[in-house]
């Protein structure tokens, strides 16, 4: 399966974003999906992760409260719908896809990596 990450830019700090990611090359509705991003300088870190149906959700304490993530498997696409954000937001976002229909934050749960789509949270 191919991954395309989208929606990412710049944005002023307290605003929002949007991202996407749409599957290729066949369904990834019975996968789970999670989200990791990259800092300059910084090792690549856990988001967020949805199950196959939506149903179990987590996230990293850092954007907890401010990030929500949903899916559409009808569109096999995947959203982390991204407010009040904060210039450590800034990173380089990636999506993944496990092969099970649940994961959870371990880097190591996910098989199928997006290239990735550049946030910058400006003060």
């Amino acid at each position: 399966v191919q991954l395309q990450a989208s929606g990412g830019g710049l944005v002023q700090a307290g605003g929002s974003l949007r991202l996407s990611c749409a599957a290729s090359g066949r369904t990834f509705s019975n996968n789970a999906v999670g989200w990791f991003r990259q800092a300059p300088g910084k090792e690549r870190e856990f988001v967020a992760a949805i199950s196959w149906s939506g149903g179990r959700i987590s996230y990293a304490d850092s954007i907890k409260g401010r990030f929500t993530i949903s899916r559409d498997n009808a569109k096999n696409t995947v959203y982390p719908q991204m407010s009040s954000l904060k210039p450590e937001d800034t990173a380089v976002y990636y999506c993944t896809a496990a092969l099970r229909p649940y994961a959870a934050s371990a880097y190591t749960d996910y098989r199928y990596w997006g290239q990735g789509t550049q946030v910058t949270v400006s003060r």
